[in-house]
């Protein structure tokens, strides 16, 4: 996994991963979650790659748009 570069210092992102149809987030509490195509869909999916990479907001997104809706929890 790619450690997050969080910016802001505050994130409770850790590390991601980004795969064609999804993204695995890791998160500093230490459970790792799966966010795909399906749930919670492309559009959620592509914007959250997009805050990955740039290291700032992804947790926020999540937790504002994304929530409970996960594709899988590791």
């Amino acid at each position: 996994m790619t450690p997050y570069p969080n910016r802001s210092g505050t994130s409770g992102v850790n590390a991601y991963e980004i795969r064609d149809t999804s993204i695995v987030v890791e998160f500093r509490h230490g459970g790792i979650y799966v966010y795909d195509y399906n749930m919670p869909g492309r559009e959620d999916v592509e914007e959250m790659k997009r805050l990955a990479e740039r290291g700032t907001g992804l947790a926020t997104y999540i937790n504002k748009n994304v929530r409970k809706r996960f594709a899988a929890r590791r």
